[in-house]
């Protein structure tokens, strides 16, 4: 660690702007940009007198304005080439850059713990999507779980999926509950195959050629096996 600030303050600053950004499971709850002054009435009764409105409304869901790579710097220390890589166009203006970096290598701290416990649990956590973010931040900051990703962009999460987001191959569930239950489907919705798991087993299955959708609930995800990985 080339940078001492990330105790004490910088930690309170990293919890309340992370929940700003939307940095936890998922990419939600993205900040709203505020509308000066009140909007002008558009009913029958506005008339000469009405407030001219503030301007156009800025959506919901617009990102925030970014820090620009050039001012990426730790109020103490400074930053790694990939460190700042990682930061670039991730950093809020008005928040601190250390707390976007540190939130990364909590990404890769946690993959790393859960290679260890299962390597299978880890990927199917950046199927899910449980851990958030994992490509940016192995790509930069922990280039050594490179194959966790990689294994993850072919595997499925609990849902629904057709036509072209079908890979044929073999697929072993990962980490399923007692109420693991799914479904391939071929054309006009003719079951090619199904299955359930009452005991929370892991079940290994076949999506062929002919798939059209495949179905599941309750099984966390799905990773592939041998030549389909």
């Amino acid at each position: 660690m080339r940078y001492p600030f990330l105790a004490g303050a910088a930690v309170v600053v990293m919890t309340a702007a992370l929940a700003a950004c939307g940095s936890s499971s998922s990419d939600g709850g993205k900040e709203q940009a505020a509308v000066a002054g009140p909007a002008a009435s558009s009913g029958p009764g506005a008339g000469p007198g009405s407030p001219a409105p503030a301007g156009p409304k800025a959506s919901p869901t617009s990102e925030p304005p970014k820090i620009p790579s050039d001012e990426l710097t730790p109020v103490t220390g400074t930053f790694s080439k990939k460190q700042k890589e990682y930061l670039v166009d991730r950093v809020p203006k008005g928040m601190d850059p250390a707390a976007v970096l540190q939130t990364g290598q909590e990404t890769c701290d946690r993959l790393t713990y859960l290679v260890k416990v299962d390597r299978d649990t880890a990927v199917g956590a950046i199927v899910t999507g449980e851990i958030a973010d994992a490509k940016p931040a192995v790509e930069h900051l922990c280039v050594q779980h490179k194959d966790l990703v990689e294994r993850a962009s072919v595997g499925y999460a609990d849902g629904t999926y057709e036509g072209k987001q079908l890979r044929a191959g073999r697929y072993r569930d990962v980490t399923p509950t007692r109420t693991c239950s799914w479904q391939i489907t071929g054309a006009n919705g003719k079951d090619l195959a199904s299955g359930s798991s009452d005991d929370g087993k892991r079940t290994a299955i076949t999506i062929p050629q002919a798939a059209r959708a495949f179905t599941s609930t309750g099984c966390y995800a799905w990773l592939p096996e041998g030549d389909n990985e």
